[in-house]
Formats: C-alpha cells, structure tokens, sequence
C-alpha cells in the first residue's frame, strides 16, 4: 500500500519526491558552483586583463565579477550542505562543546583572556612596564 502511494505521488508531483530525496537540489547546488568558479576564473582574466592594460575599470569590473560568483558558489555549497538530506548536528549538553558547522568561539572568548586586575589603566601600564623591566634585568 505504501508503494502505491509512492508511485502515485512520483506521478502527480516528480519535483517534490526529488526535493524530498535531496538527489536534484544536491546536483542543481553542484552545477552552481562549478558555474561560479568557472566564473571566477573569468573574473580573474579580466582583472589581469584591466590591471596589465593599466585600465582601472576594467580591473574593477574583473574584481566585482570575482566577488559576485564566490558569493554566489558560497551560497551554493551552503545550500547543499544544509538541504533536505543533510544530517543534523550532534548536539551535547554544553554549548560551547557542541559540534557546529564552521569557527566558532569556546567559552565566549574567555578562556585566553588574562583575568583583569582592579586599578585605573595607568596603573595596569606602570606594572606591566615593571615586569617587562624586570624581565631585561634578568636576561643580561
């Protein structure tokens, strides 16, 4: 009974069982980046072109057609990673242990930082010069 709703589904609507599958949206999303970086490199040949012709339009225009496509396949590949068919990210109870896609920042930002010491600003710069003069007294 299931595959008869299938098939009649496929015969009504082939565009969503594929959108479904993920199949056509993953090799649609392939074909525009592979397009953008073709180009791309278009874009770099008439950046070369302008900047050995000594023709600032030219190169202008060579380094806009470069920036259009790379955001163009950026947004593309994005698309495909996070169609239908992409897998979710595992997720633990700690935020900054959770996988994620891309950089990301672990314990917003503080766990490199050194702990601030109380005093005015002179103060931290009078006992940050006194170390460092320590430290040459030292090393001679």
């Amino acid at each position: 009974m299931l595959e008869q709703i299938e098939r009649g589904l496929s015969a009504e609507d082939p565009k969503f069982v594929s959108t479904l599958r993920g199949t056509s949206l993953r090799r649609r999303a392939q074909q525009r980046a592979l397009i953008a970086g073709v180009v791309f490199v278009l874009g770099v040949g008439i950046l070369l072109a302008g900047a050995m012709t000594k023709l600032v339009p030219l190169g202008v225009a060579g380094f806009v057609v470069m920036l259009g496509s790379a955001v163009f396949g950026l947004n593309a590949l994005r698309t495909q990673n996070t169609g239908p068919a992409a897998a979710a990210p595992t997720q633990s109870a700690h935020p900054s242990t959770r996988s994620r896609r891309g950089l990301g920042v672990v314990d917003g930002g503080k766990a490199h930082r050194p702990a601030r010491t109380s005093g005015s600003f002179m103060d931290r710069m009078e006992a940050r010069w006194q170390r460092r003069r320590n430290q040459q007294n030292r090393g001679f």
